[in-house]
């Protein structure tokens, strides 16, 4: 028996560690990504934010609303992986856990993380329903201009 075997100290083998240990590298994986989709989004919006504080045109402002909306479903995907590989450790952690060793298959799980809900998340709506909202505040004032 290995030192990682199923005992009351260490209830989960060397291979579902293993396991575990792929599965987290691939939710940190996401998460840059995620990191990485924010960043992009938040130069994107600056740039149409210089470009409109210059010239109002509401024109202009409605283009921007395109990144904005383009980002947040990017980044909602990310996250909805992540939470389903998160749903995926969840199992693979359980001692006596039925889930194939190594499998990485998150099907299982869609319909504990539906896209909506990841999509209204708090994270997704703070970050990106503030840019959207500067936004509107550019498109009002150059409808108004």
């Amino acid at each position: 028996m290995s030192s990682a075997s199923s005992s009351p100290n260490n209830p989960i083998n060397d291979q579902q560690i293993k396991h575990l240990e792929f599965i987290q590298a691939i939710v940190a994986r996401l998460g840059n990504g995620s990191f990485l989709i924010k960043g992009w989004t938040l130069t994107a919006a600056g740039i149409f934010f210089a470009v409109l504080s210059k010239n109002l045109s509401w024109k202009v402002a409605v283009t921007g609303f395109i990144p904005i909306a383009g980002f947040w479903l990017l980044d909602s995907y990310y996250l909805r992986q992540e939470r389903l590989f998160r749903k995926l450790y969840d199992a693979v952690r359980l001692p006596g856990s039925t889930v194939e060793p190594f499998a990485m298959n998150v099907n299982d799980y869609h319909s504990a993380v539906p896209w909506m809900n990841v999509i209204r998340s708090h994270t997704m709506r703070n970050f990106y329903g503030t840019l959207a909202l500067v936004n509107l505040v550019f498109l009002v004032g150059g409808i108004l201009k």
